[in-house]
Formats: C-alpha cells, sequence, structure tokens
C-alpha cells in the first residue's frame, strides 16, 4: 500500500486514551489510595473511563468527592506520588499507533502530543514510550496557562512546530478535546476507541470524524491512498 502526501500539515494527539493506554497504571495508582484505607479496590472496567479526566476524575470514580472537597487536594497529592513511581508498568501504546506514527513519519508529515496531563507526568512518561523524541511538540496542561477545552495549548503546540494549525489535525477520545480542536480552528477527529468519560457518546460531541481504531487515521490524513 502506497503512501501519498497528504492535505494536511500536521496532526495532534491527545495521550491518555487516544495515543496510549494509560488507563491500567493510572487505576493502579487510585487503587492503591483505597487498598491503604482498608477500603476495597474498584474494578477496573469501572474506573477506566475516570481515566480521561485525570485524578480529578479518578477520585471522584473511587471516592464520589469532587475537587472542591476538603479531602481532595491530600488524597491527589498522594496519587500523584503513587503514580510517579509506577508511571509505565502497564501502560502502552495502543495497538496500531506505532504503525500509525510510522506511516506519517514515512510521508513527512509531523505529529506532536497536547495532553492535559502535568509536565512532571507527560516529560518522562514519554520519554519512556519513546515518543517524545519523534514528536514535533509535547505540550502539556500545565504547559500554557491554559488547559483543553481552552484552545491554547493546541495552538502553543502548532506554533512550536511552525505548523498552520488549520491545515492541521487534532485527535482526542474526550469532548473536550474536540471543543479545543475546533477553537483552534483544526480538523477534529474523536478517537471512540479511548476513554470517552463523558456523558455524552462520541457521536455528540461534533467531531468531523470518528474512528474507532487508531489505523482508522490513516484513510483521513490520506485520503488518496492506494
Amino acid at each position: 500500500m502506497s503512501i501519498t502526501t497528504s492535505p494536511y500539515h500536521g496532526v495532534f494527539f491527545d495521550l491518555d486514551g487516544t495515543l496510549a493506554d494509560t488507563a491500567p497504571d493510572l487505576v493502579a495508582a487510585t487503587n492503591q489510595l483505597l487498598i491503604a484505607r482498608n477500603l476495597a479496590p474498584k474494578p477496573y472496567e469501572f474506573l477506566r473511563p475516570h481515566a480521561s479526566a485525570g485524578a480529578r476524575g479518578l477520585l471522584e470514580g473511587a471516592f464520589g468527592i469532587k475537587s472542591d472537597h476538603p479531602d481532595f487536594i491530600p488524597l491527589r497529592d498522594e496519587f500523584y506520588a503513587n503514580y510517579e513511581s509506577a508511571l509505565l508498568v502497564h501502560s502502552k501504546l495502543f495497538d496500531g499507533t506505532d504503525h500509525l506514527l510510522e506511516q506519517m513519519e514515512k510521508a513527512n508529515l509531523p505529529w506532536g502530543i497536547v495532553t492535559n496531563k502535568s509536565e512532571r507526568f507527560t516529560n518522562p512518561l514519554t520519554d519512556l514510550m519513546g515518543l517524545r523524541q519523534r514528536a514535533v511538540s509535547t505540550v502539556s496542561g500545565d504547559t500554557t496557562p491554559y488547559s483543553k477545552p481552552h484552545p491554547e495549548p493546541i495552538l502553543h503546540a502548532a506554533r512550536i512546530a511552525n505548523i498552520d494549525p488549520k491545515k492541521s489535525i487534532y485527535v482526542g477520545d474526550d469532548i473536550r478535546d474536540v471543543i479545543a480542536g475546533k477553537a483552534a480552528g483544526m480538523l477534529t477527529v474523536a478517537a471512540a476507541y479511548g476513554y470517552c468519560g463523558c456523558k455524552e457518546p462520541p457521536t455528540l460531541w461534533g467531531a468531523d470524524y470518528i474512528i474507532n481504531h487508531p489505523l482508522d487515521l490513516l484513510q483521513i490524513i490520506f485520503p488518496n491512498r492506494g
């Protein structure tokens, strides 16, 4: 199957639930909190969708508390310590993702990462996974003063890469990814294979495309692929 040129100048991805399946280690760090308090760990299938919203979502799923609860900050800090000590135990790229990235690289189509994960975790994790060395830009939730659904992190990633956002694609597994991508002027793709933790299903996010597997993206970025 030959590679043709893409009408797009760049592709930007969310990290957790889009490029990488990080939920196993995020859920493990959350269940450590419960076990330390002599509480029963939550089933993986229950907590997995909450991984899309990071510590906030996982703590709400595990303890039923929101970010304004007095116990939230100490629990969050303990969760961070748990997670930081075991970033890459069971996490891995989604099946097909490495092939997808290789095909883009062969076609000289640059790609980057825009995540709401903080740099404290993004940088070591993407280093360990061999992603940050390949990406044209890696922007975290605290790289700019804003996080998604604000478009600034995506626009910042495009500026770093010197890529026109209006000729780019943003791919993510949460409605805030679609909101941010659209606000940045990018074509948006909903990754329905991801965590999709928000109440609305991907069909209601307003994305330009929905994909059910990472390799489905190839038909979008290389529409004339033969």
